[in-house]
């Protein structure tokens, strides 16, 4: 089963060559933001919204909740080179969140000595990010501080 997981990783890893979507994970990315913003997805599976700092469109893609203590979060599988991370920091973090109806939030990214568990809860809620990240999601607190500093993470305030 464990060499069936990490050969499964390694196709969903090849589909973000470089830590950037390829054309498949592009096309699977939009239907998932439509299912996500549809309002039919679970609550934790939604559509991140966020203007694009060089382009000044909007561009769109689903995302995963991760939930502490009653706050939500957003994390970043593939790091700071995400765009999406680029795009919400040069926004100043503002971004909107849609499942069914559409909502103007702030995203603050979280300082990196905060970041252990919230990483280890996205890792429990989304398993499609697990290839990307190299902690396992049962692994102890002290792993996922080893990595923090890897994956942004962002606290969704709602306004």
């Amino acid at each position: 089963m464990q060499a069936l997981r990490q050969w499964l990783g390694s196709i969903k890893r090849s589909w973000y060559p470089n830590n950037r979507p390829g054309p498949f994970a592009q096309a699977i990315n939009r239907l998932y933001a439509f299912i996500a913003s549809s309002g039919i997805a679970p609550n934790y599976f939604v559509t991140l919204e966020v203007v694009g700092r060089k382009s000044g469109r909007i561009f769109a893609l689903p995302v995963v909740i991760a939930l502490v203590d009653q706050q939500r979060y957003l994390v970043s599988m593939l790091g700071d080179d995400a765009q999406w991370v680029q795009n919400v920091r040069a926004a100043n973090g503002k971004a909107y969140i849609r499942s069914g109806a559409r909502r103007e939030v702030r995203l603050e990214e979280v300082p990196v000595e905060q970041r252990a568990p919230i990483l280890k809860a996205y890792l429990k809620r989304a398993p499609g990010a697990r290839p990307h990240v190299s902690v396992n999601k049962d692994a102890p607190m002290a792993e996922f501080v080893a990595v923090q500093a890897a994956y942004p993470c962002f606290r969704i305030v709602t306004l």
